[in-house]
């Protein structure tokens, strides 16, 4: 009975659709994020989760919010599961982006490990990250699942930590879609070591049983 931890981008925003670098800016989820959520809960609902952690961002809190209210848990609120800080980037749009800092930008969409507009580094919110999540599962039961509602870089850089990857590899993950989730599970070695699986990765579907790749 392995544990499993699913990370779940929030719904939409009104920055989303217009192209928005949202960063830590609290933007709230609009009418289609709002919809988005309850969707996706209503299908995380039947994994079922054992604990919900989530960013103090409201985009994300909400988004929490509505698989708590199905599943009859209580949200554990933990900044720690923001989005990147992005310093200048915030709030502008791609396309000014690309005419203030084309270059950098170029560099960090490959995987350079850079400070986006003078904010963190990706491996600063992996660690972040990864300390939240390992804090979460803190007293999951075996074959729990812990659900951490996050943000689409947050959630790119823990996975790519999670599974030891390096930093310069991160972005062959994609780009996580709104209310979409991915999930790994927990492999305890023999003499205890922790690893990792990616199970799904940007799905808006529930992990089946899977058999040996030559069955």
């Amino acid at each position: 009975m392995t544990r499993r931890v699913v990370l779940w981008r929030h719904g939409q925003t009104a920055w989303n659709a217009e192209g928005r670098f949202q960063g830590q800016i609290d933007v709230p989820l609009d009418t289609v994020g709002r919809s988005q959520a309850a969707a996706a809960a209503a299908q995380l609902a039947q994994l079922p989760p054992t604990r919900i952690i989530s960013s103090d961002l409201s985009r994300a809190l909400v988004t929490a919010g509505e698989l708590a209210t199905l599943a009859g848990l209580e949200v554990t609120v933990d900044d720690r599961l923001r989005e990147t800080n992005a310093g200048e980037w915030q709030g502008l749009a791609r396309d000014e982006l690309m005419a203030n800092f084309g270059a950098e930008l170029m560099a960090w969409a490959a995987g350079s490990d850079l400070k986006p507009g003078g904010g963190e580094r990706r491996s600063e919110v992996a660690a972040r990250m990864v300390a939240a999540i390992t804090d979460g599962l803190v007293e999951l039961p075996s074959g729990g699942t812990l659900v951490v509602a996050t943000h689409g870089g947050a959630a790119r850089a823990a996975v790519g930590d999670l599974l030891g990857l390096p930093v310069e590899h991160w972005s062959i993950l994609g780009v996580l879609t709104n209310c979409a989730w991915s999930v790994l599970t927990e492999r305890v070695g023999p003499t205890g070591e922790v690893s990792w699986r990616l199970e799904e990765y940007n799905a808006r579907s529930l992990p089946q049983t899977a058999f040996a790749d030559d069955r």
